[in-house]
């Protein structure tokens, strides 16, 4: 579970962006902030997992907020989604060179802050998803080169990755079943699937044991001996 501070400067987009988090069903609100030094000292004294950082901020700028973090070794070091209006190049670039691997510009939905949270729970969990859980043959299918084409708008190499390595444990899963297993959303899910099922990593059918509608079921492909 990450426990998520939203730091914003307007009361009101802080208790959407709470209530966008609060829905995750990985993440726990654990407080909010409203200036630069607020979120230097909310950093301190919550220890979050995850900051959604705004950018301009009284007091001092979210980079502010984040440049006295990481400038000292002996606070925590949560991951950051930084969360702003501001689309200039030097903004992004600087808050890449301080480790923000993930940047929403202001407004967004639910559903695009959630697919970034994704993200980070699928890097947090990528190395534990692999290691001591996968045979010989399981590693080569997750590690072997596959096409690479550029992934379509909302995926990420780190989710597919993680989404395939599971897929590879099941060897065969609906995007229910993955996403139960990784704590990720099953819509999600279901569009890393079809994008690993294009790449041929996998293949599609169709399971009517289910009641309703049939689910798609997608089953790993063996690599060649």
């Amino acid at each position: 579970m990450l426990r998520v501070l939203v730091v914003d400067d307007i009361p009101a987009v802080a208790s959407l962006h709470g209530r966008f988090v609060s829905v995750h069903p990985e993440c726990e609100l654990v407080g909010t902030a409203g200036s630069g030094p607020d979120a230097v000292e909310a950093i301190d004294r919550l220890r979050p997992d995850l900051v959604l950082l705004d950018v301009h901020l009284p007091g001092f700028s979210g980079l502010d907020a984040l440049r006295a973090v990481r400038g000292d070794a002996g606070r925590p070091q949560p991951e950051v989604i930084a969360v702003t209006a501001a689309r200039d190049v030097d903004t992004v670039r600087t808050a890449r060179l301080m480790g923000v691997q993930h940047y929403l510009v202001k407004p967004f939905t639910a559903g695009d802050l959630h697919a970034r949270i994704d993200d980070v729970v699928a890097e947090r969990r990528s190395s534990a998803a692999v290691a001591g859980s996968l045979d010989q043959q399981g590693v080569d299918a997750v590690l072997r080169p596959l096409s690479r084409r550029p992934l379509p708008k909302g995926l990420s190499r780190p989710t597919l990755d993680l989404v395939r390595s599971a897929l590879v444990e099941l060897g065969s899963a609906s995007a229910s079943e993955v996403a139960d297993r990784l704590g990720l959303s099953r819509v999600s899910c279901r569009r890393y699937l079809e994008h690993i099922a294009e790449d041929g990593t996998c293949t599609r059918s169709l399971d009517y044991s289910t009641a309703g509608r049939p689910s798609t079921r997608y089953t790993v492909v063996a690599p060649a001996p």
